[in-house]
């Protein structure tokens, strides 16, 4: 059984008909002339090897890989060969904002032309190209490493600083306690990231903080300490107000900024100094949500988690910015008509 076309979109059809053919009959498929970009790329795959840089470096190279919709990936395969400065100019004016961040350190090795990263380091910083983006903070704050070049700094602080409108408003009041004890300094977030989990709990939590309706932001150690911000403020700055601070009172922290919010979100590796008061999550009232990220994954815990309200999640991705508004909209869901 095939996917029947739509009889409002007469393309699908043939469409449909030259994946069939390429499936069945790959050497002789030919792609439908109404659709000019299979038609551009079979072209271009159909030239031969010694001929493909020259196009590449030709005067039009640029525009021909994307009418043909030719990746970045796809242009290094096709080639053959390496992804020097020509191809890199090439193909850059054809690849999405986030390709382009992933490969800044690429484009550095390769000699690409001030010009060229000039046009890079705009779209990336463009705050229109951000949103559609739909890319989280880390994102940004990651290719810092990766990217030594000076010429990228400021672009990449532009775009983190405009990424925290990726990032879902929490309504109401929120408290949000981020752990810089000293053990979440020692390892990195994950074996793929150079952040360590000191430095990834602060982004994220500055993230939430920058975006709820009314935000408490706090760093946490053997002391804590309110971290001042105001809203709309960029993210790199208020990111230099976070510090180390030694120990894990975590128990404390939290009895002495709780100030009847709404919610309470506790960003840790869950190492935490024993309290006579008891853990952490008891010095919230029972009715009131506490969301803990624990980035290290130890087994134990500093609370309860899974009911009555206290919920915590393994590691930190993009993925954790939606799972408070997740978990709320469920228990806060109503009947259609109730609204």
């Amino acid at each position: 059984m095939h996917a029947a076309p739509d009889p409002d979109k007469p393309w699908q059809g043939e469409l449909f008909q030259y994946a069939l053919d390429r499936r069945h009959n790959p050497d002789t498929a030919l792609p439908p002339a109404s659709n000019r970009t299979l038609v551009a790329h079979r072209e271009l795959m159909a030239l031969p090897v010694e001929a493909r840089r020259a196009v590449v470096t030709s005067d039009g190279g640029a525009e021909w890989l994307a009418a043909a919709g030719m990746t970045w990936e796809a242009l290094a395969g096709w080639l053959q060969g390496p992804m020097d400065k020509e191809a890199w100019e090439a193909v850059i004016p054809s690849m999405g904002a986030m390709a382009l961040v992933r490969n800044l350190r690429n484009f550095d090795q390769a000699g690409v032309s001030d010009e060229v990263a000039a046009q890079v380091a705009a779209r990336i910083s463009d705050p229109a190209q951000v949103a559609r983006s739909r890319q989280f903070p880390f994102r940004y704050l990651a290719a810092y490493p990766h990217a030594p070049s000076l010429r990228w700094a400021y672009p990449l602080e532009q775009a983190l600083g405009h990424s925290p409108a990726n990032v879902p408003a929490l309504p109401g009041r929120t408290l949000v306690l981020v752990d810089r004890s000293g053990s979440m300094f020692w390892s990195r977030l994950s074996d793929c990231s150079e952040l360590n989990r000191a430095d990834a709990a602060a982004i994220f939590g500055t993230a939430l903080a920058l975006r709820a309706a009314d935000a408490d932001l706090v760093q946490f150690g053997t002391d804590s300490r309110e971290i001042s911000f105001r809203r709309g403020e960029s993210m790199p700055k208020v990111l230099e107000r976070f510090a180390d601070l030694g120990g894990t009172n975590t128990t404390e922290a939290v009895r002495r900024h709780y100030r009847e919010h709404d919610r309470v979100l506790i960003v840790t590796d869950e190492q935490h100094a024993p309290s006579h008061h008891g853990d952490p999550t008891g010095q919230v009232p029972a009715d009131v949500p506490v969301y803990t990220w624990n980035l290290a994954g130890y087994r134990a815990g500093h609370g309860p988690s899974g009911k009555a309200n206290r919920h915590t999640f393994g590691g930190l991705s993009d993925a954790a910015f939606r799972m408070v508004p997740l978990l709320e909209s469920a228990r806060d869901a109503d009947w259609p008509w109730a609204a």
